[in-house]
């Protein structure tokens, strides 16, 4: 189905007296973007990330505007007249398939490391003697493109095998969890912040023939709650951490009593700047860093 994209540009403190307008033409379903929201967002949830692309930054420098969609049709065209009346407007027609597919474009097979080959469940790809792992990139952060994942994977690399257990925690779409079980590791569990984390991985797991005898995913805070860190135990072989330095500063005491004693600990998501903090803070527990990788502006440290 086509849809009329309608943007009205528009003050930020005349948003509210517009989209009651806007309200009592009909319309419904405003995406209300302003700079100002944009930069109290990022403030506000800060913890959840170190770096926010520049371009993604400069898209809402100035902005104060109104988008809204209709319906491509007769009622569309007129409530498109009514709107024009009030406001002057930008128009765009868009598909619904470019919301549903065209993303797509940009998620291709991707080779990790010696082993892994990542692909999207919408592709076709021929391991030619890579370990194939199916993913939905849609999801949830983790779909093998960023630098720290990459550099996570390739870690793990060296450490997956029979017999061997794995946590991930911040898992994500699940991509480390479920890529330590196709290398070959016997068992993996998965602990998100995120209240959608679990079904999200268990459907990237099916996708890849794993269900839950092999994989256990949980939501909640690793941090904050001693009852979580209790149920998930201990006597791990692999110990994961794809998140960002606000949190794994904090995490990094609560990691060793998951561990095995000759266990190791992977963990990336470090920006360029807050490596040695974070490197202190590892050390701090106890780890020793016995590699450290780096990759664009990331930084991954491997640790026992």
């Amino acid at each position: 189905m086509k849809y009329t994209e309608v943007i009205i540009e528009i003050p930020e403190i005349e948003i509210d007296a517009c989209c009651e307008k806007l309200t009592n033409l009909g319309c419904s379903g405003f995406i209300i973007e302003n700079e100002s929201d944009f930069k109290e967002f990022l403030e506000n949830n800060r913890q959840y990330w170190d770096y926010v692309d520049k371009e993604l930054e400069d898209s809402y420098s100035g902005v104060s505007r109104i988008k809204l969609y209709l319906e491509d049709g007769s009622e569309g065209e007129e409530m498109l007249r009514a709107i024009e009346e009030l406001y002057p407007v930008i128009t765009n027609t868009v598909d619904d398939s470019d919301w549903e597919n065209n993303w797509k474009q940009y998620y291709k097979p991707l080779e990790i490391g010696e082993k892994l080959l990542v692909v999207p469940q919408w592709e076709e790809a021929e391991e030619e003697g890579r370990v194939k792992l199916i993913l939905d990139p849609g999801l949830m952060f983790g779909t093998g493109s960023h630098a720290t994942t990459r550099m996570c994977l390739k870690a793990l690399e060296g450490f997956a095998a029979t017999g061997k257990t794995v946590l991930d925690l911040g898992c994500g779409s699940g991509i480390l969890g479920i890529g330590a079980l196709v290398l070959g590791c016997d068992s993996a569990v998965g602990v998100d912040i995120d209240p959608k984390a679990p079904d999200i991985v268990m459907e990237n797991a099916a996708l890849n023939a794993i269900g839950g005898d092999r994989l256990k995913v949980y939501a909640g805070d690793i941090i904050g709650d001693a009852s979580l860190r209790k149920m998930l135990g201990g006597g791990y072989d692999i110990v994961l951490a794809n998140i960002v330095s606000d949190v794994i500063i904090p995490l990094a005491p609560h990691v060793r009593p998951f561990m095995k004693e000759n266990g190791v600990f992977i963990t990336s998501g470090i920006i360029d700047g807050r490596e040695d903090e974070v490197c202190a803070a590892i050390q701090s527990a106890g780890f020793t860093v016995e590699a450290h990788f780096h990759e664009e502006e990331w930084h991954c440290f491997l640790c026992r």
